[in-house]
């Protein structure tokens, strides 16, 4: 109603039509997706940029420095070795069980760590929001960015195990490449709708830990996947060999371990359709999400 009512009695024009006379638009307002991802795209350098510089700065103040980003998860894989390698005996059902379970904690840990900061980027950004006019986007890429230079640290402790532990160096380790980059794309997808319901639920960041704890158990890092199908009825055993970071995990494994090939949760062609739907469907499914909430950010 009050954009009906005359907002200027001289041109007796309403204030919608005083606005589209002057090319004024609503502070916040959400563009047009196109135009979104356009301006999201020119703002690149900014997002590359500044996740070099978090990485720089994250453990600047501890002795050990960015040592930590390759100690965190090889501390986690030296726990659950002892675990699930030691006490369980996994390592009995898999060959080279010391590749075979670095390489899943290390591509676990690049999704996990992504999601959960992503949970916060809103609310931890609040100021930056509410000073500054740009596509809120760039904060959960920015995030994945950040998780993403940290593993590339990581992967060369991974590869230094992998060939340390006995295998050997073949041309599949450049499948390395396709598959995190789509992992990449998987993650910014799920981090851009943390971000979102992060923003509208104050307490999932709490709750995060405990999702991200069963996701871990369900996509057969600590054992061999192949416990789906000996243990589970087989439209379970089919939902969990579809987790899509079991995808992620086993194409790593299928680049690495040569003595991993016969064990496989499926075929490699599968798990590479696999990865690549579900890239494609949490990456614009994830994008478009977020931007629908564009206007909300930074509100209340």
């Amino acid at each position: 109603m009050a954009n009906t009512a005359v907002a200027d009695p001289e041109s007796g024009l309403t204030r919608a039509q005083l606005a589209e006379r002057y090319g004024l638009r609503v502070a916040g307002e959400r563009p047009p997706l196109a135009e979104y991802a356009r301006r999201l795209w020119a703002y690149r350098h900014f997002m590359t940029a500044y996740s070099r510089a978090k990485v720089a700065s994250s453990l600047s103040n501890t002795q050990l420095g960015q040592l930590w980003q390759v100690l965190t998860p090889l501390t986690n894989a030296a726990v659950y070795y002892l675990i699930f390698g030691v006490i369980i005996s996994q390592n009995r059902h898999v060959s080279n069980f010391i590749a075979y379970l670095c390489t899943g904690v290390f591509i676990f840990m690049f999704t996990q760590t992504a999601v959960q900061n992503g949970t916060s980027v809103i609310t931890g950004n609040l100021g930056l929001i509410r000073a500054l006019q740009f596509p809120r986007a760039a904060l959960p890429i920015t995030v994945t960015l950040i998780q993403f230079q940290q593993l590339l640290m990581s992967m060369v402790v991974l590869a230094a195990i992998v060939l340390l532990t006995g295998e050997p160096l073949t041309f599949r380790w450049f499948l390395l490449v396709p598959m995190l980059l789509l992992q990449t794309i998987f993650n910014i997808g799920l981090t851009m709708v943390m971000a979102r319901l992060g923003s509208k639920i104050i307490d999932l960041k709490q709750v995060m830990p405990f999702v991200m704890r069963t996701w871990l158990y369900g996509s057969g890092v600590l054992y061999s996947v192949k416990l789906f199908e000996e243990r589970l009825p087989g439209w379970a055993a089919k939902l969990l060999e579809s987790n899509p970071i079991l995808v992620y995990i086993e194409l790593a494994r299928h680049a690495l371990l040569e003595s991993n090939q016969q064990n496989l949760v499926t075929s490699p062609g599968h798990l590479w359709l696999l990865a690549v739907g579900w890239a494609v469907v949490m990456g614009i499914g994830g994008f478009v999400y977020f931007w629908h909430g564009e206007e909300e950010y930074g509100r209340g």
